[in-house]
Protein backbone atom coordinates (compact mmCIF):
# COMPACT_ATOMS: atom_id res chain seq x y z
CA UNK A 1 0.00 0.00 0.00
CA UNK A 2 1.41 3.37 -0.94
CA UNK A 3 2.16 6.11 1.56
CA UNK A 4 -0.42 8.35 -0.10
CA UNK A 5 -3.13 5.68 0.26
CA UNK A 6 -2.34 5.17 3.95
CA UNK A 7 -2.47 8.89 4.55
CA UNK A 8 -5.79 9.13 2.74
CA UNK A 9 -7.31 6.31 4.84
CA UNK A 10 -6.11 7.86 8.07
CA UNK A 11 -7.57 11.21 7.04
CA UNK A 12 -10.91 9.57 6.29
CA UNK A 13 -10.82 7.74 9.65
CA UNK A 14 -10.23 11.01 11.48
CA UNK A 15 -13.48 12.38 10.04
CA UNK A 16 -15.53 9.74 11.92
CA UNK A 17 -16.72 11.00 15.35
CA UNK A 18 -15.37 8.93 18.20
CA UNK A 19 -18.77 8.84 19.95
CA UNK A 20 -20.58 7.56 16.85
CA UNK A 21 -22.74 4.52 17.73
CA UNK A 22 -21.96 1.35 15.77
CA UNK A 23 -24.23 0.72 12.81
CA UNK A 24 -27.22 -1.50 13.38
CA UNK A 25 -27.32 -4.55 11.14
CA UNK A 26 -30.50 -4.76 9.10
CA UNK A 27 -32.04 -8.14 9.92
CA UNK A 28 -33.90 -10.26 7.38
CA UNK A 29 -33.52 -7.78 4.51
CA UNK A 30 -33.94 -10.51 1.88
CA UNK A 31 -36.98 -11.99 3.61
CA UNK A 32 -38.68 -8.61 4.02
CA UNK A 33 -37.96 -7.72 0.39
CA UNK A 34 -39.34 -11.06 -0.73
CA UNK A 35 -42.49 -10.52 1.33
CA UNK A 36 -43.01 -7.12 -0.30
CA UNK A 37 -42.48 -8.63 -3.75
CA UNK A 38 -44.97 -11.37 -2.85
CA UNK A 39 -47.55 -8.72 -2.00
CA UNK A 40 -47.05 -7.07 -5.39
CA UNK A 41 -47.39 -10.45 -7.12
CA UNK A 42 -50.66 -11.13 -5.31
CA UNK A 43 -52.06 -7.78 -6.43
CA UNK A 44 -50.98 -8.41 -10.03
CA UNK A 45 -52.64 -11.82 -10.27
CA UNK A 46 -55.75 -10.68 -8.42
CA UNK A 47 -56.16 -8.04 -11.12
CA UNK A 48 -55.47 -10.46 -14.00
CA UNK A 49 -57.76 -13.23 -12.75
CA UNK A 50 -60.46 -10.73 -11.78
CA UNK A 51 -60.36 -9.23 -15.27
CA UNK A 52 -60.55 -12.68 -16.85
CA UNK A 53 -63.60 -13.68 -14.77
CA UNK A 54 -65.33 -10.34 -15.29
CA UNK A 55 -64.93 -10.41 -19.08
CA UNK A 56 -65.94 -14.06 -19.25
CA UNK A 57 -69.07 -13.38 -17.21
CA UNK A 58 -69.91 -10.42 -19.44
CA UNK A 59 -69.58 -12.51 -22.59
CA UNK A 60 -71.56 -15.59 -21.53
CA UNK A 61 -74.38 -13.49 -20.02
CA UNK A 62 -74.59 -11.15 -22.99
CA UNK A 63 -77.45 -10.98 -25.48
CA UNK A 64 -77.86 -13.60 -28.18
CA UNK A 65 -76.62 -12.70 -31.65
CA UNK A 66 -78.81 -13.88 -34.56
CA UNK A 67 -80.52 -16.31 -32.19
CA UNK A 68 -77.23 -17.85 -31.07
CA UNK A 69 -76.30 -17.69 -27.40
CA UNK A 70 -72.84 -16.25 -26.77
CA UNK A 71 -70.07 -18.67 -25.83
CA UNK A 72 -66.73 -18.02 -24.16
CA UNK A 73 -64.71 -20.37 -26.35
CA UNK A 74 -64.87 -20.22 -30.13
CA UNK A 75 -65.14 -23.37 -32.22
CA UNK A 76 -62.07 -25.56 -31.88
CA UNK A 77 -61.00 -23.93 -28.63
CA UNK A 78 -60.98 -25.88 -25.39
CA UNK A 79 -59.00 -26.35 -22.20
CA UNK A 80 -57.95 -29.99 -21.73
CA UNK A 81 -58.21 -30.74 -18.04
CA UNK A 82 -55.73 -33.64 -17.87
CA UNK A 83 -52.51 -31.60 -18.36
CA UNK A 84 -53.92 -28.93 -16.07
CA UNK A 85 -54.54 -31.53 -13.35
CA UNK A 86 -51.07 -33.01 -13.84
CA UNK A 87 -49.48 -29.56 -13.54
CA UNK A 88 -51.48 -28.76 -10.41
CA UNK A 89 -50.62 -32.07 -8.74
CA UNK A 90 -46.94 -31.59 -9.61
CA UNK A 91 -46.91 -28.14 -8.06
CA UNK A 92 -48.41 -29.53 -4.85
CA UNK A 93 -45.74 -32.24 -4.77
CA UNK A 94 -43.05 -29.61 -5.27
CA UNK A 95 -44.19 -27.88 -2.07
CA UNK A 96 -43.32 -31.06 -0.18
CA UNK A 97 -39.82 -31.16 -1.68
CA UNK A 98 -39.33 -27.44 -1.01
CA UNK A 99 -40.29 -27.84 2.64
CA UNK A 100 -37.93 -30.82 2.75
CA UNK A 101 -35.13 -28.54 1.55
CA UNK A 102 -35.94 -25.91 4.18
CA UNK A 103 -35.85 -28.52 6.93
CA UNK A 104 -32.60 -30.05 5.58
CA UNK A 105 -30.91 -26.63 5.59
CA UNK A 106 -32.09 -26.12 9.16
CA UNK A 107 -30.46 -29.44 10.09
CA UNK A 108 -27.24 -28.58 8.18
CA UNK A 109 -27.91 -31.57 5.96
CA UNK A 110 -26.55 -30.25 2.65
CA UNK A 111 -26.92 -33.56 0.85
CA UNK A 112 -30.66 -33.76 1.43
CA UNK A 113 -31.03 -30.02 0.88
CA UNK A 114 -29.39 -30.30 -2.54
CA UNK A 115 -31.47 -33.34 -3.47
CA UNK A 116 -34.73 -31.67 -2.39
CA UNK A 117 -33.94 -28.42 -4.20
CA UNK A 118 -32.99 -30.22 -7.41
CA UNK A 119 -36.21 -32.23 -7.12
CA UNK A 120 -38.17 -28.99 -6.72
CA UNK A 121 -36.56 -27.54 -9.84
CA UNK A 122 -37.41 -30.70 -11.79
CA UNK A 123 -41.01 -30.50 -10.61
CA UNK A 124 -41.12 -26.90 -11.78
CA UNK A 125 -39.79 -27.92 -15.18
CA UNK A 126 -42.46 -30.60 -15.40
CA UNK A 127 -45.17 -28.01 -14.71
CA UNK A 128 -43.83 -25.80 -17.51
CA UNK A 129 -43.83 -28.81 -19.83
CA UNK A 130 -47.42 -29.75 -18.93
CA UNK A 131 -48.59 -26.17 -19.47
CA UNK A 132 -46.85 -26.04 -22.84
CA UNK A 133 -48.66 -29.24 -23.85
CA UNK A 134 -51.94 -27.68 -22.69
CA UNK A 135 -51.24 -24.68 -24.94
CA UNK A 136 -50.68 -26.97 -27.92
CA UNK A 137 -54.03 -28.67 -27.33
CA UNK A 138 -56.15 -25.62 -26.46
CA UNK A 139 -56.37 -24.10 -29.93
CA UNK A 140 -56.30 -20.55 -28.58
CA UNK A 141 -54.92 -17.87 -30.85
CA UNK A 142 -54.16 -14.23 -30.26
CA UNK A 143 -55.16 -12.07 -33.20
CA UNK A 144 -55.98 -8.41 -33.64
CA UNK A 145 -59.00 -9.46 -35.73
CA UNK A 146 -60.42 -11.80 -33.07
CA UNK A 147 -63.71 -10.61 -31.56
CA UNK A 148 -63.55 -13.06 -28.66
CA UNK A 149 -61.03 -11.98 -25.98
CA UNK A 150 -60.84 -15.49 -24.48
CA UNK A 151 -57.48 -16.37 -26.04
CA UNK A 152 -55.81 -13.08 -25.14
CA UNK A 153 -56.96 -13.20 -21.52
CA UNK A 154 -56.17 -16.91 -21.21
CA UNK A 155 -52.57 -16.37 -22.27
CA UNK A 156 -52.29 -13.20 -20.15
CA UNK A 157 -53.21 -15.10 -16.98
CA UNK A 158 -51.47 -18.42 -17.59
CA UNK A 159 -48.46 -16.90 -19.37
CA UNK A 160 -47.86 -14.52 -16.47
CA UNK A 161 -47.97 -17.49 -14.14
CA UNK A 162 -45.45 -19.35 -16.28
CA UNK A 163 -43.14 -16.35 -16.01
CA UNK A 164 -43.62 -16.45 -12.24
CA UNK A 165 -42.67 -20.13 -12.17
CA UNK A 166 -39.49 -19.39 -14.14
CA UNK A 167 -38.60 -16.59 -11.73
CA UNK A 168 -39.28 -18.79 -8.71
CA UNK A 169 -37.11 -21.53 -10.23
CA UNK A 170 -34.22 -19.12 -10.78
CA UNK A 171 -34.59 -17.95 -7.18
CA UNK A 172 -34.47 -21.58 -5.98
CA UNK A 173 -31.38 -22.30 -8.12
CA UNK A 174 -29.54 -19.26 -6.72
CA UNK A 175 -30.40 -20.29 -3.17
CA UNK A 176 -29.21 -23.83 -3.95
CA UNK A 177 -25.82 -22.55 -5.07
CA UNK A 178 -25.50 -20.30 -2.03
CA UNK A 179 -26.51 -23.13 0.28
CA UNK A 180 -23.87 -25.39 -1.26
CA UNK A 181 -21.37 -22.60 -0.73
CA UNK A 182 -22.09 -22.71 3.00
CA UNK A 183 -23.82 -19.34 3.22
CA UNK A 184 -27.02 -20.88 4.53
CA UNK A 185 -27.43 -23.47 7.26
CA UNK A 186 -28.79 -23.80 10.75
CA UNK A 187 -27.21 -20.42 11.60
CA UNK A 188 -29.03 -18.63 8.78
CA UNK A 189 -31.93 -19.93 6.70
CA UNK A 190 -33.14 -16.60 5.35
CA UNK A 191 -32.38 -17.28 1.70
CA UNK A 192 -33.98 -20.68 1.48
CA UNK A 193 -37.02 -19.50 3.48
CA UNK A 194 -37.42 -16.56 1.08
CA UNK A 195 -37.23 -18.92 -1.92
CA UNK A 196 -39.81 -21.23 -0.33
CA UNK A 197 -42.13 -18.27 0.32
CA UNK A 198 -42.18 -17.38 -3.37
CA UNK A 199 -42.62 -21.05 -4.31
CA UNK A 200 -45.60 -21.54 -2.00
CA UNK A 201 -47.12 -18.32 -3.34
CA UNK A 202 -46.62 -19.57 -6.91
CA UNK A 203 -48.43 -22.79 -5.99
CA UNK A 204 -51.28 -20.93 -4.29
CA UNK A 205 -51.80 -18.70 -7.33
CA UNK A 206 -51.78 -21.74 -9.59
CA UNK A 207 -54.46 -23.34 -7.42
CA UNK A 208 -56.69 -20.31 -8.03
CA UNK A 209 -55.95 -20.35 -11.78
CA UNK A 210 -56.56 -24.09 -11.94
CA UNK A 211 -60.05 -23.67 -10.51
CA UNK A 212 -61.07 -20.31 -12.00
CA UNK A 213 -59.65 -20.81 -15.51
CA UNK A 214 -59.12 -24.52 -16.12
CA UNK A 215 -61.92 -26.20 -14.14
CA UNK A 216 -64.83 -23.76 -14.41
CA UNK A 217 -63.75 -22.76 -17.94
Amino acid sequence: MSTATVAHDEAAYDLVPEDLAPGVARPRVLLVGTALAAGAIIVLFAALIGMYLRVRHGVITGPAVDGVDPVWFADGQTIPLTPANVAMATMLLSCVSMQWAVQAVKDDDRRNALFALVLTVLFGGAVINATSFLYSQSGFTVSAEATNPAGLLFYAVTGSHLALIVGALLFAVIMTVRTLGGEYGSHNREGIVAASLIWYLTTGIMLVIWYAVYVTK
